[in-house]
């Protein structure tokens, strides 16, 4: 499935990411409706990853020109109050958005966007909690088929129409899931195996320097580097890589010779392509990825 993603990414400031097919919105930071105009109304689900404010102000213009009843469909970590505050808010605020759906997700959940298409959320690391609070979450977007199973492949169609009838269509089909677009939100990488099988991950690399270089705060969230992403990448499976959430105290030459150099280093081929802080990009896949 060819897809169509556009978004705005710079650590502190803003981060959001339209997947156009799709209707799905990830994050919602302050100027997506500017930037993106009629297409705004395209989104029917947001899927927002913690509560920092970068990842949420968006949602006030976002529902005032986009709400209708029943969307969009606002998704949230369960355990974040920021957000039944900021429906409640909202709805005294501006009645016309009453009609949007606020609902608490965590691990476990399936979220069905369409009849093929349901968004699985997967607790991260940016936010210290107890293991049964959640308030951070990154998002897989699952493709959802029913293929015949392996068994019975190689049967006529004569034979599994008689099966079909005896046993129902449910004993010859299985579902088999594949994961589209892995969304990380902000997170450090805490399990390689966690993206494996991506068609497109969107990862989060606010640092370039290594743990050494950047002064870590124990009481603050925690963010991804630059190098333990791409190492990461180095070790799985994934068709294409999109960058963002850089900080804005590098420049575009510091970001584009970093990605470069690890690409070489851990021999990376697959397109990488990364959002510069402060410029909104439109369609990113369908640019030059960085490692051309």
């Amino acid at each position: 499935m060819k897809l169509t993603i556009s978004g705005y990414s710079t650590a502190l400031f803003a981060t959001w990411y339209l997947l156009e097919e799709l209707g799905i919105l990830m994050d919602a930071g302050d100027g997506l409706t500017a930037a993106l105009l009629q297409k705004s109304r395209k989104i029917n689900y947001v899927f927002i990853s913690h509560a920092d404010r970068d990842h949420l102000t968006g949602l006030l213009q976002l529902n005032q020109l986009n709400a209708r009843e029943g969307f969009p469909v606002i998704c949230y970590p369960r355990d974040s109050k920021s957000f039944p505050a900021m429906e409640e808010f909202l709805k005294k605020f501006d009645p016309n958005t009453t009609g949007v759906q606020w609902k608490a997700v965590a691990p476990g959940d399936e979220i069905w966007v369409k009849e093929d298409l349901v968004v699985v959320p997967i607790r991260n690391e940016h936010v210290t909690t107890d293991k049964n609070i959640i308030r951070s979450l990154s998002y897989k977007v699952m493709q959802v088929k029913q293929k015949v199973k392996p068994e019975l492949a190689g049967l006529p169609a004569s034979a599994l129409k008689q099966i079909i009838m005896d046993k129902g269509k449910e004993s010859t089909t299985m579902e088999v899931r594949t994961n589209l677009v892995g969304y990380s939100g902000d997170t450090p990488v805490a399990d390689l195996q966690r993206w494996d099988q991506s068609g497109i991950l969107i990862h989060e690399a606010t640092f370039l320097a290594s743990e050494g270089d950047v002064k870590m705060i124990a009481h603050k969230n925690k963010h991804s580097k630059l190098e333990e992403v791409m190492e990461m990448i180095s070790q799985i499976s994934v068709q294409q890589l999109i960058l963002g959430h850089f900080s804005s105290r590098y420049s575009a030459e510091q970001i584009d010779r970093s990605i470069k150099d690890l690409c070489g280093k851990y021999a990376i081929n697959i397109p990488v392509f990364r959002l510069l802080p402060g410029l909104t990009v439109k369609d990113i896949l369908s640019g030059d990825p960085v490692n051309k």
